[in-house]
């Protein structure tokens, strides 16, 4: 989730799934609309709602990476180990 201060008579502080975004506009202010067809008025610039959902992805993604390590560490598997394996089943496509 990524957070954002909703614009209105004050700003409000809310949490936004950036799955849902589909567009991020700047009229004069920036206006997000998501893939329910809801629209929502934000303080931040444009630039920085994305800059929020690349650094959440950036995030998902290390997790995902991290975890992958963790589980190869933990079956004490090498990279040099798996790479054999996974040619072997590309041979098989072919």
């Amino acid at each position: 989730m990524i957070t954002l201060h909703r614009l209105g008579h004050k700003l409000e502080l809310f949490h936004l799934n950036p799955d849902l975004i589909v567009t991020v506009e700047g009229h004069p202010d920036t206006v997000i609309t998501l893939a329910t067809g809801t629209k929502i008025v934000v303080a931040e610039t444009p630039q920085r709602v994305c800059q929020a959902v690349r650094a959440y992805r950036i995030e998902i993604m290390a997790g995902a990476m991290k975890s992958r390590q963790d589980q190869r560490e933990s079956s004490g598997a090498t990279v040099s180990q798996l790479r054999p394996a996974a040619a072997a089943d590309q041979s098989d496509l072919i």
